[in-house]
């Protein structure tokens, strides 16, 4: 084996691994109203306090936004409903 493969070998092995995203359920705590904007935030990496400032902020622009989030409080499990269907 000659240094070119052994460097291949080596590159290829150090593939840096994508984190995780957790389950997308409605905690039970740490909810102001639905969990909606907890639960978007604990699934990618924010804290709820951005999330809940960047939901505001969309509300003031055209669209959906008041029934996606009633959509998403419907849809989205709570956090120990979701927790209990895993086991």
């Amino acid at each position: 084996m000659d240094i070119v493969e052994a460097a291949d070998r080596t590159a290829s092995s150090d593939v840096h691994k994508e984190p995780q995203m957790s389950s997308l359920a409605r905690p039970t705590h740490g909810r102001m109203i639905g969990g909606v904007c907890a639960a978007l935030a604990r699934r990618f990496g924010t804290s709820a306090t951005t999330m809940r400032v960047v939901f505001l902020v969309s509300c003031l622009l055209p669209g959906p936004q008041f029934l996606l989030y009633i959509a998403l409080w419907i849809l989205l499990p709570a956090e120990d409903k979701a927790r209990a269907a895993t086991w």
